[in-house]
């Protein structure tokens, strides 16, 4: 029994590595070469950016230090903005000098520069000297913005940062959504090269994510109601005893220890992400633990069964541990509106939390049915035990 509980607590470590190299982060897919710009403007290289189906065309002349560029984005809504910078220090929004651009109610193309010196976008001078900047909107929906810029002599590499947004307001670009692929275009620009390296730091960050929540969805959505289902099921069959009690313990063991890594990495990826808050997401997970956690603890205070206490800690085990399955799913779901994962893991989950509900059914419907035959069975035998006999 102990081996086969050993190997079946195997399982979820299994189920979290299949699932982790399955996850991937999708690319956004444009012709860059193929791309034509108006006035027969023509560039020595283009990139595909790795985030918001952008793309950047350019030349740079090493000797006058001229950077000649073209980038081009679709506005996340039909009234959104695009822009592109460079970030002199570090690869990061806050520090860029950029180029914005958006259409103005009456359908013309408003570009300008803007120093990202805080969270509220102005237009203003930029650490750049900029020339020939213009913009024009493609029947595509894509928005392209011109520009030269004149760089540092010797610059080989940059930190660009590009971003997209849904709305303007008097004429001030408001705040772009905190998707993960938001949040993640940036990366460090081989003028020479061509070649465009993602950030470190934001591949690592959305790769956390990913893990925060298959972690979560494995633990607190999967495992833990699984153990739930066996405890109210299995031990109603005798056979079943004591090896239901085994498996309901390594099932809700092994999702709390999930669930509780998921957490610490939510909390540490809260932490890291400036100026990105979640707080309902966030506080349902300290919720969801806090609760998890008593839960637990019901494991080292668990009573005899004739103990006189043992009725209020069945009520108060049952009762987290409700609360838990609740609270789970319904931060995972929260999870998914956040991270926006492609849309088949989202089916995956729903598909496996309907096997689980339609499982449980089944189950009770065949609980009931024992319970109503034995009942039934021992009402017989008491009626022929009343018999008078001869």
């Amino acid at each position: 029994m102990a081996r086969r509980l050993k190997m079946f607590s195997l399982f979820p470590l299994l189920i979290v590595v299949l699932l982790l190299k399955g996850v991937t982060v999708g690319r956004a897919q444009s012709g860059c070469a193929a791309r034509t710009f108006a006035g027969n403007r023509k560039y020595g290289l283009c990139s595909e950016l790795p985030r918001l189906g952008s793309t950047l065309h350019y030349t740079h002349d090493t000797g006058s230090s001229l950077l000649r560029l073209a980038f081009s984005a679709t506005p996340s809504a039909s009234g959104g903005w695009i822009s592109w910078g460079i970030n002199p220090n570090d690869l990061k929004m806050i520090g860029t000098q950029a180029l914005l651009a958006f259409r103005t109610s009456n359908g013309s193309i408003d570009v300008d520069t803007y120093n990202i010196s805080s969270y509220k976008v102005r237009k203003s001078k930029i650490d750049y000297e900029v020339s020939d900047l213009e913009a024009e909107y493609g029947s595509d929906g894509v928005m392209t913005i011109f520009a030269t810029m004149k760089l540092p002599a010797g610059t080989t590499k940059v930190n660009q940062v590009w971003q997209v947004g849904p709305s303007v307001q008097d004429g001030n670009p408001m705040r772009h959504s905190f998707d993960p692929a938001n949040l993640a275009a940036r990366a460090t620009l081989d003028l020479a090269a061509g070649g465009v390296s993602s950030d470190g730091t934001t591949s690592s960050r959305l790769r956390r994510a990913n893990i925060h929540g298959v972690l979560n969805a494995v633990g607190w959505g999967v495992l833990i109601p699984t153990g739930a289902i066996i405890a109210r099921y299995l031990r109603t069959v005798k056979s079943a005893d004591p090896a239901w009690f085994y498996l309901h313990v390594a099932c809700q063991l092994s999702g709390y220890s999930l669930g509780v890594a998921g957490w610490a990495t939510g909390l540490k990826l809260g932490k890291d992400s400036e100026g990105v808050q979640h707080t309902t997401h966030r506080n349902l997970g300290i919720a969801l633990f806090c609760v998890a956690t008593l839960q637990v603890f019901a494991l080292f205070v668990r009573p005899s069964k004739e103990h006189k206490f043992r009725l209020y800690w069945a009520a108060y085990h049952h009762l987290t541990g409700y609360v838990v399955i609740v609270l789970g799913i319904v931060n995972i779901f929260r999870g998914f509106s956040i991270l926006k994962p492609a849309d088949r893991w989202k089916t995956t989950y729903i598909a496996v939390i309907a096997a689980l509900g339609g499982i449980a059914v089944l189950l009770e419907l065949v609980t009931w049915a024992i319970y109503l035959r034995r009942r039934q069975g021992k009402k017989t035998a008491s009626n022929t035990e009343k018999l008078p006999t001869n």
